[in-house]
């Protein structure tokens, strides 16, 4: 990872220690470091440490008359290549999802026009509060602003659920593939959730498929620099910022703005989407009611909207996804070879906490003449690892 001028924010939470770890990496990888601390940081780590790991002098108040008679705080904006938030305290992020600046921190995240990355730490029911989840929604909205986590597990208050700040190592992790920009310039198209194939008003046929692995990919191309395109079936994920959504239901709809946004322009396709390979025959009008024991529903085959764009004679490098229970190789190779996809990423949807609905996968690459496992870690940091790995071999040709 290139030198940076990373501004470490650091906000009122038990995880502030985590932050002087992180400070600790980021130097150790060659970076400038520079820390703000709010009030309630000081609370529990005291700036000495941080000036100590950074070997820089900690800014805590925007009312410092020494550090403002140069308008210190527009220095620091102005100096940031990067601003990482870490922890990010529910009263924070509040406070930043509504443009307020009533202190340092908040006034540098106003005055900077550098990435912010937002790292939320708190106890799991304030972060499942629907006020906190709120912020977060708007916070999504920022091209800006990227969040990261939170983690799940145990807390400092004993209770276990999401809320734990992200590790240091897992953070350093993220900013490595922010800074690739292996997808600058270039122009992707993803698709991601299930698709739906209705047997009635009311009725359909789906999968398990929430969406999230391709919503991670659709952020991390885009912070790798591309203009993102995502084809989304039905999810209950927030719209990323910055990146145009299409939204579809069926196999059919699926592969219609599929094609048509590749006609667009398309350098790279993935097809994380978990389309359904069959839907009923017949749709029926008026909802089927209940009448016997026993129900037959004839099914017939949905167009294959990856063999298809893969096929094209015009096709972009095409990557696909292969979600399997069993010999999860030998069916993502054969589907590779079958479809001429130029990589296949695998996983095993069986194992516990991992795959559909989780927050965690782990994936093995499987490309002509090489292959590469990533995790178990977050969808997140799997989409910048496979984000790096594929904008390698798209540079390759």
């Amino acid at each position: 990872m290139a030198v940076r001028k990373i501004l470490l924010g650091v906000t009122g939470g038990i995880a502030a220690y985590k932050s002087a770890e992180l400070v600790r990496l980021l130097k150790k990888a060659g970076h400038e470091v520079r820390v703000v601390m709010t009030r309630g940081a000081e609370a529990f780590v005291t700036p000495l440490t941080f000036q100590a790991l950074s070997g820089e002098p900690v800014r805590t108040s925007l009312l410092d008359p020494e550090a403002e008679a140069g308008m210190g705080h527009i220095e620091l904006a102005k100096w940031a290549d990067q601003v990482v938030v870490a922890p990010a305290s529910a009263d924070f992020i509040a406070r930043l999802a509504q443009g307020m600046a009533d202190d340092l921190l908040t006034t540098v995240c106003c005055a900077t026009e550098a990435p912010i990355a937002v790292a939320p730490a708190m106890n799991q029911a304030m972060w499942s509060n629907l006020r906190t989840q709120r912020n977060i929604h708007l916070l999504g909205e920022d091209p800006q602003i990227t969040l990261w986590g939170p983690d799940q597990g145990e807390q400092a208050c004993g209770d276990n659920g999401p809320g734990r700040m992200l590790e240091p190592a897992v953070i350093v992790r993220m900013l490595e593939g922010m800074s690739s920009g292996g997808l600058a310039g270039k122009r992707v198209v993803i698709t991601a959730g299930p698709t739906r194939e209705p047997i009635d008003p009311v009725r359909y046929i789906s999968n398990h498929s929430s969406g999230k692995m391709g919503y991670a990919l659709a952020v991390a191309a885009r912070n790798a620099g591309a203009t993102v395109v995502l084809v989304s079936g039905p999810v209950t994920l927030a719209a990323p910022a910055g990146i145009d959504i299409r939204h579809v239901v069926s196999a059919d709809d699926m592969l219609k703005a599929s094609s048509q946004a590749v006609d667009e322009g398309c350098d790279l396709f993935v097809a994380t989407a978990a389309v359904a390979d069959y839907r009923p025959e017949n749709c029926a009008s008026d909802k089927i009611k209940k009448s016997s024991e026993v129900m037959s529903l004839p099914l017939v085959r949905n167009p294959d909207t990856l063999a298809t764009i893969a096929g094209r004679s015009d096709a972009p490098f095409t990557v696909g996804f292969a979600a399997e229970t069993s010999d999860v190789a030998h069916y993502a190779k054969d589907k590779m070879q079958r479809k001429n996809l130029r990589m296949i990423v695998a996983n095993d949807v069986s194992a516990p906490g991992l795959g559909f609905n989780s927050d965690n996968n782990a994936v093995t690459v499987f490309w002509a003449d090489g292959q590469e496992t990533i995790g178990p870690d977050s969808k997140q940091i799997i989409a910048q690892r496979l984000v790096t790995l594929i904008g390698d071999h798209l540079k390759q040709g």
